[in-house]
C-alpha cells in the first residue's frame, strides 16, 4: 500500500447529492482499498485510511485533502493541543484523522460528513484506533448544528451564550454548485469572532471561483503561506486562512438565527 496516491475522479450510483456527475469529472471508479500515509514520516505511525466508493465520491482520497493535511501537520500541529476542531466534509476523514494522530490534542476533534459517509468515517476511526480522539458526527450543510456536536465547542467572552469551534478545517468542499449558499451558511453559524478556518479546494470549473469570490465577501480570506504553496496553485490547489468579518453582536446574532 504505498503512500503514492492515483487521485481519480469517481462517482458510484449511490451519490446523496444527485446530478453531482455534470460536476465532478467522471473516471472509472476503482475497487474499495486501504492506503497508508505517512506524510514522509510526519505521521508515526502512519494513518491508514480505508476508500470505498458506494456512498459517494466522499469516499476516496482528493488532493486538497492530502494538501491540508500535510499543511497542517507542517505548520500547526504544535499549536492546536488545546483547540476545539470541526471538519466539514470530511468523506473518509482524511484531514481529521491525520490532525488526531499528528498532533497532541486534548478535546475531541469532530470530523463530519452526510449520512452515507457516516459508516465510513466511524470505519476509519476504528482502523486507526483513535476512537478517544475523533468524533464523527453527521452535519448536512445549511441545517442546525446538532446540540451533542455543540456540546463541544469553545465559548467566547463577547457571546456568552453562543459556542464555537476554535479551527474549522474543510477540503474539496466546493465542487457541488447548488451547495454552494449551504456551505456558506454553516461557515456563518460555526465561524465565531477567534474562529480560524483552513479552506482549501482544487479548481475544476469557473463557478467554483464564484464560490471564492461570495466567500471573500462575506468572510475576510487570505492565503496561507507556506513552501509549496506556489506549485499547489500551479496544480489548482488553494488553501486559504478564513475568519469572521467583525461585527456588531447584534448584527452576528441576527444573522445566526437566520442560518440556522
Amino acid at each position: 500500500m504505498a503512500e503514492e496516491h492515483s487521485y481519480q475522479l469517481s462517482l458510484t450510483e449511490h451519490d446523496p447529492l444527485p446530478g453531482l456527475e455534470s460536476f465532478v469529472p467522471v473516471r472509472a471508479s476503482k475497487p474499495p482499498s486501504t492506503t497508508t500515509i505517512s506524510f514522509n514520516d510526519l505521521l508515526q505511525p502512519p494513518l491508514l485510511l480505508h476508500e470505498n466508493l458506494k456512498q459517494g465520491c466522499g469516499g476516496q482520497l482528493w488532493p486538497a485533502g492530502m494538501v491540508l493535511a500535510r499543511y497542517m501537520l507542517h505548520a500547526h500541529r504544535h499549536n492546536i493541543a488545546d483547540k476545539t476542531i470541526i471538519e466539514l466534509g470530511a468523506g473518509g476523514g482524511l484531514v481529521g484523522l491525520a490532525v488526531a494522530r499528528g498532533s497532541q490534542i486534548t478535546k475531541p476533534l469532530i470530523i463530519t460528513d452526510q449520512l452515507p459517509m457516516l459508516g465510513l468515517m466511524q470505519q476509519n476511526i476504528a482502523l486507526n484506533s483513535l476512537e478517544n480522539r475523533v468524533i464523527a458526527g453527521r452535519l448536512d450543510w445549511g441545517t442546525s448544528i446538532s446540540p451533542s456536536l455543540e456540546a463541544h465547542f469553545s465559548t467566547h467572552a463577547l457571546l456568552p451564550d453562543e459556542r464555537f469551534p476554535d479551527v474549522v478545517l474543510a477540503a474539496d468542499c466546493v465542487y457541488f454548485e447548488p451547495a454552494f449558499p449551504l456551505l456558506l451558511q454553516t461557515m456563518h453559524r460555526l465561524l465565531g469572532p477567534e474562529t480560524l478556518c483552513y479552506f482549501c479546494f482544487m479548481k475544476r470549473r469557473k463557478a467554483d471561483w464564484r464560490f471564492i469570490r461570495d466567500m471573500k465577501k462575506q468572510f475576510e480570506v487570505v492565503d496561507a503561506k507556506y513552501d509549496d504553496q506556489h506549485q499547489d496553485k500551479r496544480d489548482g490547489i488553494y488553501l486559504y486562512e478564513v475568519r469572521r468579518k467583525p461585527r456588531s453582536n447584534a448584527v452576528q446574532k441576527e444573522l445566526q438565527r437566520k442560518t440556522g
